[in-house]
């Protein structure tokens, strides 16, 4: 099983990079992981897309979403939102809408913030983007890492409680995708 992780922060010593670098961990046996790339794409613009299609960065992405098993996502909140760079992904993957690589793809969310909901509210918002884009989200367990700082040292997760939570989201997620499968 494979699955394409969408990192909702650029920075390369962001806590969310942290936590991808945990899940990669933390895998249940079978199950891979690679990064999908969203640095590199440009603003959406639908007249570049009707002109000439989707940018190199766009169309490998959606390859990659395309072939994955599911698709990871793992973000900070902006604003008590999703941050914009994922969103922009997320607008450019989905176009046109009828050959959209999420559509009956399962999907997950986790997230690191400084505060005490975690990335709660960017979740629920998420949600309702895959209500539009027609993907499977896994509704538990919920990861949403409150206080950060307190849960990481040197670049790595220490915090137990945490790991633990987020391996049973991916061996649910593994369970869901394998129950997608049998469901088709």
């Amino acid at each position: 099983m494979h699955i394409v992780a969408l990192i909702g922060s650029l920075r390369k010593a962001s806590y969310n990079r942290m936590t991808f670098n945990a899940v990669r961990e933390l895998l249940p046996e079978g199950v891979t992981i690679e990064e999908g790339e969203i640095a590199d794409i440009p603003p959406f613009n639908d007249d570049v897309l009707e002109e000439s299609g989707h940018p190199e960065p766009v169309r490998r992405l959606r390859e990659q979403i395309r072939a994955a098993d599911a698709v990871l996502f793992i973000s900070p909140e902006y604003n008590y939102s999703i941050p914009g760079v994922l969103k922009n992904a997320i607008d450019w993957i989905s176009r046109p809408a009828d050959d959209q690589p999420f559509r009956g793809k399962p999907v997950a969310i986790m997230g690191a913030a400084t505060r005490a909901l975690g990335t709660g509210r960017m979740q629920y918002h998420l949600r309702q983007v895959f209500v539009f884009l027609e993907a499977f989200a896994l509704v538990k367990p919920e990861v949403m890492i409150n206080f950060e700082a307190e849960k990481f040292a040197e670049g790595r997760l220490i915090d137990e409680p945490t790991r633990r939570q987020i391996r049973l989201q991916l061996e649910a997620l593994a369970q869901w995708v394998e129950r997608l499968r049998s469901d088709h």
